[in-house]
């Protein structure tokens, strides 16, 4: 598909599905400008020079998912505290997969919890990985930050529910769908800037001279029906620092 782009000499390309799709990308074209959204340090990953000065034909917002997944884990031990045992669902053809994991099991060993893996990036091995969570019976579930399996978000909702799994999800759009709670970035707003600078682009500015944006505001979302449900009950320090409740 970005091939295609490029064919078509397109003249700027919004990328939005995270990580993969920005590295994609960048190694289908160096001259047609790319507005990305990603999860990673965009320095580190090689797609800028720096946040203030990106230099090169990228730019785009940065959100903050390797801190974000450790507060994830916290968050789920407030609402199940006797958890000892937890899953975490990633896409394994996602590089940032890694980084992700790392931080998480650091987390988890430091509230003395058990972690176990399950990967999964089609439909069919995600009904496969819940059949790997049900022989394993975690306590409770986190969810990869990854667009392939937000893609996936009715499928996920509903075999979490099906196997009562409480759940912390990367993203609001998964407790609209009946998910638990959610504690990460607003998607619409870091689509609103990649939308801003995809425009001031079209309108003459180069990507080299846009900073790269970085994501500071973190929503926590809960939903008190799944809650009720699943014989939970949100402590009230919890709902007091919620920003919606559902």
């Amino acid at each position: 598909m970005a091939a295609d782009l490029v064919r078509q000499r397109v003249s700027v390309i919004a990328s939005l599905g995270g990580t993969p799709s920005a590295l994609v990308a960048k190694a289908a074209t160096s001259t047609i400008p790319i507005v990305f959204y990603i999860g990673i340090d965009p320095v580190e990953f090689g797609l800028i020079a720096s946040f203030s000065h990106p230099g090169g034909n990228m730019t785009g917002v940065g959100g903050l998912q390797g801190d974000l997944i450790a507060k994830r884990i916290q968050v789920l031990h407030e609402i199940v505290p006797k958890a000892a045992v937890i899953a975490f669902l990633v896409n394994p053809n996602n590089r940032y997969t890694e980084t992700e994991t790392r931080v998480l099991q650091d987390g988890a060993h430091s509230l003395g919890l058990e972690l176990h893996v399950v990967r999964a990036s089609t439909a069919s091995e995600i009904d496969t990985a819940f059949r790997t969570l049900a022989e394993l019976r975690p306590d409770a579930l986190l969810v990869s930050a990854d667009f392939v399996l937000l893609s996936m978000c009715k499928q996920l909702v509903a075999l979490a529910a099906q196997h009562a799994l409480p759940a912390v999800w990367p993203w609001r759009e998964y407790v609209a769908a009946g998910g638990l709670m959610s504690y990460g970035t607003s998607l619409t707003e870091a689509y609103r800037v990649v939308g801003d600078y995809t425009g001031r682009i079209l309108k003459g500015e180069k990507p080299a001279d846009l900073p790269v944006q970085q994501e500071v505001k973190v929503e926590l979302i809960i939903n008190t029906n799944t809650a009720k449900t699943l014989g939970l009950t949100f402590p009230l320090t919890l709902l007091g620092r919620a920003d919606e409740v559902i």
